[in-house]
Parts: C-alpha cells; structure tokens; sequence
C-alpha cells in the first residue's frame, strides 16, 4: 500500500501516513506557502484509503487500536481547514470499522493548542486523547 513520508521543514510539519508500519503522524509546524499544494497528496493519499477500506481494514485489524499522532506546535488558518478534512477522513475510517484513536500532543503551558484540539474534536464529533508533552 502506498505511503507518505514528508519530512519537516521550517514551514511544513512531517507526514507519516504508513499503513503497512501502523504508523500515521503528522508533526511540527504547518504554515506552508501553498497550504493547498503542500496538503493535497495527503489528502488524495485518505481518498485512495477510503476506496479501498477493506483492504486496509484487514492490514490493521487484529493489533490493536490504531493511533494516529497530532504533535502540531503551530498551524495557521490556511491549515486549519485541511487538518479538519484529515480529521473528517480518520472519523470515516472510524466508522468504516476501524479501531482508531486520535492523539492530540500540545506542550506544557499551551493551552491555546489543547483548546484548538478541542474545538476540532467538537467539530468531527470524535473523542481526542490528550496528551501533554514536557520539555
């Protein structure tokens, strides 16, 4: 199955989207100067997922939940709006049977970023798991 590794940059968080290693992480700062070009393979990537979920569902069935990793220090509003698309995408491969769990990380003292994992979770109507990251 194919995978997406996109390794940070100064204005581009990682992106491991890793269906054969159960691995699925986004992580670091998103403030891209083309947001649409930068998300759009990540978002074709949950597209192609959805279409062939069955097969998906049988490589991640059996071991457990499935945890997908948020470890976002900043994201500006050109952002927001396809971090909720991939939130959207995770809730149907949710409902599609797979056991999925999100991981919100925020670091200490920021509270602003637990309150945006909040309100996205409001959003998409999936319960987060909270996680604070210590320095």
């Amino acid at each position: 199955m194919d995978k997406i590794n996109i390794e940070e940059t100064k204005a581009t968080p990682s992106v491991i989207l890793d269906v054969d290693n159960r691995k699925f992480e986004i992580a670091g700062c998103s403030r891209p100067e083309n947001v649409r070009e930068f998300y759009m393979p990540v978002i074709n990537w949950f597209e192609s997922v959805l279409e062939k979920t069955d097969e998906v569902k049988a490589k991640l069935s059996g071991d457990g939940t499935v945890n997908f990793d948020f470890k976002l220090s900043y994201f500006n509003s050109a952002s927001a709006k396809f971090i909720l698309d991939i939130l959207l995408y995770i809730n149907q491969l949710h409902s599609s049977g797979i056991d999925i769990k999100i991981n919100w990380y925020y670091e200490e003292g920021d509270e602003d970023m637990r309150d945006v994992g909040e309100e996205l979770a409001e959003m998409v109507d999936f319960e987060f798991k909270y996680i604070m990251m210590r320095e």
